[in-house]
């Protein structure tokens, strides 16, 4: 009778996962703490805090459920500390047959593990069903499209889902309420208040081991509140329908100077290691518009980031790994400027949105998509520099989403395939969707001069150093005029201003190096945001 090792990953703490399925009752399930999948990118402390606990209470339920559990931690004296290697010494020690895994959230060990599947003891790699949909699903979707659009896809999931639809028409008329879902922060907003989650023994220990083992990497456990169990990830779906839901909608791209959360969710972490399932999710938001709680628009805009982004970026990265990940398409060489690793700016937006991610290892999608990504992205820094600090300093960031939204979505490097136009701003937008300038040495008004906001010259900067590959996009055309009617003495001084700042500009071409610690190896070939 075949015994399989069935190994769960830090990213696949559900009950409901294919690999728990049907389980042969001699099965082993292993789960595994491995210094390399903390250390290829120098992952942020609250980041390893939350999959260490996940993982050492999913294996208690595990075992509650009757499984037999194999638990690899730490400070384990046999352990390999490489997870496929401890994948096969565990499957040899208990006399298993095969090793059946779900598809893993990055292509590097999807790679590793295909090349094993004629191993001594072999590797099945089964789909993980977790989601909407499946990469085979969105590879036939996109087949034979000329352009591989969001606003498509999603249309198609939600006549395939039923979600705020009346027979074949999306529910209010309209497909999408963005429009509704773009106003400024206001002073007077009462912003609710997290739930705290209290820290039973078995989280303790585990943040003590993240702290004793990677206290040299970015953030502080002394105010980790991440959901590490289904209950406590239950208790913020709940609370975010009851009290952000709401609101969500018409303040989604708003930024505060002073609160990190706003009306946003904060269960993408949750969802994207297993403890909440997007079906669930989707369901609870949908239930109270039909209730009569809760406005269409932040309803269709919350289900929408699940039910339509989530998964076409999943799709789009199943689909176009490997040669994705080195896309470049505007050929951009810098590295990642210092301060994303400190906040050690003057710019205030930037000093916020980092410091709430080195205090939260969170910040919401404008935060990253129009302040870090957009400054990013305006000073030419080269993907894979972005994409491994994403990767590392968000609690959220698995590859397959943090990749398509960095180097597609952000750096615009995948030559158009995500998004029809470079998501570029100067400092105007900011000063319009926050209340960061008011509280900056620089101005959003100005343009050169010692307090022009360096938004502004990088703004004009970027688009005329890339006016070859982008001047021809119907987008651009309107920005690009207004390029071209600016006075000679105007763009020269613009010019100018953006050079000199971006000569000044300190970077760090060793990403991370100050948070590995003597005496582990760090994987640094970059296989992997």
């Amino acid at each position: 009778m075949s015994k399989p090792l069935l190994l769960v990953l830090g990213d696949q703490l559900s009950f409901s996962l294919t690999t728990l399925q049907d389980a042969p009752a001699n099965a082993v399930v292993a789960l595994c703490e491995v210094t390399e999948e903390a250390r290829y990118v120098p992952h942020h402390i609250h980041k390893i805090g939350l999959f260490l606990a996940a993982m050492r209470h999913f294996a208690q339920a595990l075992r509650e459920k009757g499984f037999q559990v194999h638990y690899s931690a730490l400070d384990d004296a046999d352990n390999c500390h490489s997870l496929i290697e401890e994948a096969e010494r565990i499957a040899q020690q208990y006399g298993c047959d095969e090793i059946r895994v779900a598809r893993p959230g990055e292509w590097r060990l999807w790679e590793k593990m295909q090349q094993r599947e004629n191993a001594t003891i072999p590797w099945r790699l089964l789909e993980d069903e977790r989601f909407f949909t499946t990469p085979d699903d969105f590879s036939q979707w996109a087949s034979g499209r000329k352009q591989l659009r969001l606003e498509y896809f999603y249309r198609e999931q939600r006549k395939r889902t039923g979600y705020l639809m009346e027979g074949d028409e999306p529910v209010g008329g309209k497909w999408n309420f963005d429009h509704d879902n773009r106003q400024p922060i206001k002073a007077a907003l009462d912003f609710p208040e997290l739930p705290q989650h209290r820290q039973d023994a078995i989280t303790q220990e585990a943040l003590n081991d993240a702290k004793r083992h990677f206290g040299d990497h970015m953030g502080s456990l002394d105010n980790f509140n991440l959901p590490v169990t289904r209950r406590q990830a239950l208790v913020d779906l709940h609370h975010f329908i009851d009290h952000g839901l709401a609101d969500f909608g018409r303040y989604q791209d708003a930024i505060s100077d002073s609160a990190p959360y706003l009306y946003h969710s904060r269960l993408s972490a949750a969802m994207n290691i297993g403890l909440l399932s997007p079906h669930e999710v989707c369901e609870a938001a949908e239930q109270r518009y039909y209730d009569g709680d809760v406005p269409i628009n932040a309803v269709e805009g919350f289900i929408r980031q699940i039910l339509g982004w989530r998964e076409y970026v999943r799709g789009l990265y199943w689909t176009q790994m490997p040669s994705y990940k080195s896309a470049n398409q505007l050929g951009f060489e810098r590295d990642l400027p210092a301060f994303y690793w400190d906040a050690d700016t003057d710019m205030r937006c930037l000093q916020r949105a980092i410091q709430m991610t080195i205090d939260n290892s969170y910040a919401h999608h404008i935060q990253r998509l129009m302040v870090t990504g957009n400054f990013a992205l305006l000073c030419g820094v080269k993907p894979e520099a972005l994409c491994d600090w994403y990767l590392a300093v968000y609690a959220d960031a698995s590859e397959w989403v943090e990749l398509p939204n960095t180097l597609g979505m952000v750096l615009h490097a995948d030559g158009g395939l995500m998004g029809s136009k470079p998501y570029c701003a100067s400092g105007k937008y900011i000063d319009k969707m926050s209340d960061h300038c008011q509280h900056c040495r620089y101005s959003p008004k100005q343009v050169t001069g010692p307090k022009a906001c360096p938004f502004n010259s990088l703004y004009w900067h970027f688009l005329e150093t890339n006016a070859e590959r982008l001047s021809k996009n119907p987008r651009m055309k309107l920005i690009y005029g207004s390029l071209n009617r600016m006075a000679d003495e105007k763009r020269e001084a613009i010019r100018q201003q953006a050079e000199h700042f971006l000569d000044q500009l300190e970077t760090s071409p060793d990403y991370g190096q100050p948070y590995h610690t003597a005496g582990y190896s760090a994987n640094t070939n970059q296989e992997s945001p």
